[in-house]
């Protein structure tokens, strides 16, 4: 099943401006990033939804004029954190005590040492961290699109300080590293539909180690 809706996939480059994606659709795939594992679990990153056509327009000068980001239905923006906090850290500590009713000295400790490895760590070093931890998120929303049989296309063709102003992203600590176009493909128009799927033999990417 999985293997079939992921041959189905491709990088939808028309998408058709008249269909919308379902909202249980659109909340499922969303869920789906939610649920995404993250390194130690502190989820640093965000989803920004964006559907308003106005701040879709803004948007396609600054990524290549792609035109699925105005024809797709919805257009997910995954923003990282800017830097590890002991803030941001402890929440998310607190968070899964509170959940779970209990703690351990173990977890603890674990706390203690994120706190101090990654709080005094260069930002950029802790930016990029938590922009791989993202792109987890992006790898799974890929997928959950597949399975609700809806298209979608990874860009990272954009200008991020300039996506970052126009959503207000840095004053919130974030910072645009990924976004993906949610739509159903213009099967007409779209020259990559019908062309085969090409990857690498199995033999050429993949080392077993036995």
């Amino acid at each position: 099943m999985v293997l079939e809706k992921l041959k189905w996939r491709y990088a939808t480059k028309k998408m058709d401006p008249s269909k919308q994606v379902a909202p249980d659709k659109v909340e499922r795939i969303l869920e789906s990033i939610r649920l995404a594992p993250t390194s130690s679990g502190l989820q640093p990153y965000e989803v920004i939804v964006v559907t308003n056509p106005e701040v879709r327009e803004k948007i396609k000068p600054i990524a290549w004029n792609q035109s699925q980001i105005t024809d797709g239905s919805h257009l997910l923006v995954f923003a990282a954190w800017d830097n590890y906090t002991a803030d941001r850290i402890n929440s998310m500590f607190d968070l899964v005590n509170a959940e779970r009713g209990s703690t351990s000295e173990g977890w603890e400790n674990y706390r203690k040492m994120l706190l101090g490895t990654y709080v005094p760590r260069d930002p950029q070093v802790n930016f990029e961290h938590a922009a791989r931890q993202a792109y987890i998120g992006l790898g799974i929303a890929l997928t959950a699109a597949a399975f609700e049989g809806v298209d979608s296309t990874p860009m990272e063709g954009f200008e991020p300080a300039k996506l970052d102003e126009i959503l207000g992203l840095r004053e919130r600590g974030l910072r645009s590293v990924a976004i993906m176009p949610l739509g159903y493909r213009e099967a007409d128009k779209d020259w990559l539909v019908n062309l085969k799927k090409v990857r690498r033999a199995r033999e050429n990417f993949i080392t077993e180690v036995a």
